[in-house]
């Protein structure tokens, strides 16, 4: 039943039972099940056999499977820093530190949606990154955890889709020249072409300058109003009948020694670790050649994660044992607890991306994502809507597979090859217009590891992160929409990125004068 209608039918049994019941497991659990049926016809013995294989593959793929268990390897230790930066005082510090530099909420959002653009290197580093740095702050001043997770999320993929110095970025440009080395039209190199696109990438634009605003403005819609409205009132940043991802369960002692030093050095070593491990194994994969752009495209993300993961994790555990000279809290067997509270923190969080990866893999047996791109090149549309039918089937494979990745692998080629023979002056919007379908699907998609992680590092439920996140999603989703349907039928980027602008002009002010009335009502924002 591969390549066929039934081939869509796990991931919306999945994703329907996930919003439905907000049971994550069970529900992938669930798409699982369903997709090793499906592809096997029904065979209970094959399904079984399938069922296995998607399990096993994740760490075992004709051989050690390095790219999963290091990102597994990788999650664990960030809970090892977790746990050790609370066991040595530094988030407290840092958030005491902090509080004499950043006076508000406010203060705390913007910085937060900074450090969420500045650490651009990969989407998978970022989520957990900037959570371990903001969350203290955005805690201290009653932000919920369903708006720092947010937060996270848009400023991960969206600003490493449009960044040629990331893993995203020399993975699009590896596509891209392979594209344009088939058509005469564009006469770019790949590097100046991903360039071109960035502007193009409506989806970025409306997303990051929405997240920017609500951080300013504090827009809150539907569920994230009333997470934000039990953060402020009653100081609720989640609510704790719920599976919270990375957060610590052990009671660790209090005391006054504590530095910002604890919490800021395990994180500049991890940084510092992972960029240059990166930068080290694109230099050793790229035969030596010293060229960043070869380097990016050819760095080992997922091992570059674990050496600077674990150079954290020490830094982090180094730092607590030198405090037993002073801290009389401090003692051997709460190193002992320490490293089994940050793995127990983090079991949530792996066990979620684990089945999500095992979904994955069964869609891609049943060749979703290719049932869906054959449709629409069957479909034999008008050439003016192609951005935009792409830009919107780009966003139901990425929403139904979870992968932006596997999504705009499969597409790029397809629009590549139709614009290039149908109409060239397009190629270019068109694929911005798929990497920004990715991007947009990979946010709405509870099934997507990126949107697992960006809850992991907001300590937020991850079906919270979700449904809060899906009103301001789709509104960027709309607007982008727009922008391709008037570059498709005009051809220019100036005047379609002019009606992006002002809608989302209009937008604001229309927010603003809802955030004045209400704030007028006394309504809590």
């Amino acid at each position: 039943m591969e390549n066929t209608i039934f081939s869509i039918l796990p991931p919306i049994i999945a994703i329907a039972m996930v919003l439905l019941t907000r049971r994550v497991l069970l529900s992938l659990g669930a798409g699982i099940i369903a997709a090793a049926f499906i592809y096997t016809s029904f065979a209970p013995v094959a399904a079984l056999k399938e069922l296995y294989m998607s399990f096993a593959i994740i760490f075992w793929d004709g051989g050690f499977n390095a790219y999963n268990v290091f990102i597994i390897l990788f999650l664990l230790l960030l809970g090892v820093i977790t746990a050790f930066v609370s066991l040595s005082g530094g988030s407290h510090a840092f958030a005491e530190w902090a509080s004499t530099r950043i006076k508000s909420r406010r203060g705390a959002k913007v910085v937060t949606v900074i450090l969420g653009i500045v650490i651009f290197i990969d989407d998978y580093f970022n989520a957990l990154a900037v959570g371990q740095v903001a969350r203290p702050i955005t805690d201290r001043y009653k932000v919920s955890r369903a708006k720092l997770a947010y937060f996270i999320d848009s400023t991960a993929a969206p600003v490493c889709v449009v960044s040629p110095v990331s893993s995203w970025g020399a993975a699009i440009i590896g596509i891209v020249a392979t594209i344009l080395a088939g058509q005469t039209y564009v006469e770019s190199s790949a590097l100046e072409a991903f360039i071109w696109m960035a502007p193009m990438n409506f989806y970025v634009v409306a997303s990051l300058a929405i997240v920017f605003f609500v951080a300013i403005r504090d827009v809150d819609f539907g569920e994230m109003k009333k997470h934000e409205k039990l953060a402020i009132t009653k100081g609720q940043l989640f609510d704790p009948a719920k599976t919270i991802p990375g957060e610590m369960k052990e009671e660790f002692p209090s005391h006054s020694h504590g530095r910002v030093l604890d919490l800021l050095l395990p994180i500049l070593v991890l940084v510092a670790g992972t960029v240059g491990a990166m930068i080290w194994t694109g230099y050793q994969n790229s035969d030596q050649v010293f060229d960043i752009w070869l380097i990016f495209e050819n760095t080992d993300v997922p091992a570059s994660l674990l050496v600077g993961g674990g150079l954290g994790a020490l830094t982090s555990i180094l730092l607590y044992l030198l405090q037993m000279r002073k801290n009389e809290t401090a003692t051997a067997g709460w190193v002992g607890k320490g490293i089994f509270a940050g793995i127990k923190s983090m079991i949530g969080a792996v066990l979620i991306l684990v089945f999500a990866w095992s979904l994955t893999y069964l869609i891609g047996n049943l060749e979703t994502g290719q049932y869906l791109a054959d449709v629409v090149t069957e479909a034999n549309m008008p050439t003016s809507i192609l951005p935009v039918l792409l830009f919107l089937l780009a966003g139901v494979m990425a929403f139904s597979t979870g992968t932006s990745w596997g999504s705009f692998g499969i597409l790029l080629p397809i629009a590549g090859q139709i614009m290039s023979q149908a109409e060239p002056e397009l190629l270019l919007p068109t694929l911005s217009a798929v990497l920004a379908g990715a991007v947009f699907g990979d946010h709405c998609s509870p099934i997507s590891d990126t949107t697992i992680l960006s809850s992991t590092g907001a300590g937020s439920n991850h079906m919270d992160h979700v449904v809060t996140q899906l009103p301001y999603a789709i509104t960027a989703a709309v607007i982008a929409a727009v922008g391709y349907i008037v570059i498709g039928f005009t051809n220019s980027l100036l005047l379609a990125l002019g009606v992006v602008i002002v809608i989302l002009a209009i937008l604001f002010v229309v927010w603003s004068k809802r955030t004045i009335l209400s704030e007028k009502h006394g309504n809590i924002k």
